[in-house]
């Protein structure tokens, strides 16, 4: 499953706030989900809906970061901390704030993967995401 939409590549994106990297992340993860549930078939919006929400609720994501913590290179666990650190206001209804840290980790790695034009190593935090998440469900 390859991310089609391809922006600019930033230089140095790691030297990005934290938070500007979870915003993309967000918009690249839900993008990515949304573009496999499509491609199983699924062609419901209400079904697509129910579906990447498994995915993408800060309890699976944090899931997913947990999972990675030793497939990670040292820069992409340094932006995953920064992100798990950062300070992003108040959990969604329904999450604890621990999980909703270790999400914006998530996110804020792969927007940085997103945002430095490194896709073939995007789309393998992508397919593990996936694997987490499916295995747990």
């Amino acid at each position: 499953m390859t991310l089609s939409l391809r922006g600019e590549i930033i230089p140095n994106a790691e030297q990005l706030p934290a938070l500007v990297l979870a915003y993309v992340g967000d918009a690249a993860y839900e993008l990515a989900i949304r573009q496999y549930l499509v491609t199983r078939g699924l062609v419901s919006v209400n079904q697509l809906h129910r579906e990447a929400i498994k995915y993408v609720r800060a309890d699976a994501q944090a899931r997913v970061m947990r999972a990675l913590k030793d497939e990670l290179t040292e820069v992409e666990a340094a932006v995953a901390r920064r992100g798990r650190n950062a300070r992003s206001g108040h959990p969604p209804r329904g999450s604890d704030v621990i999980s909703y840290r270790y999400s914006t980790g998530l996110e804020s790695l792969i927007g940085y993967l997103y945002l430095s034009g490194q896709n073939e190593r995007l789309e393998e935090i992508v397919s593990l995401a996936r694997q987490v998440v499916e295995k747990g469900d």
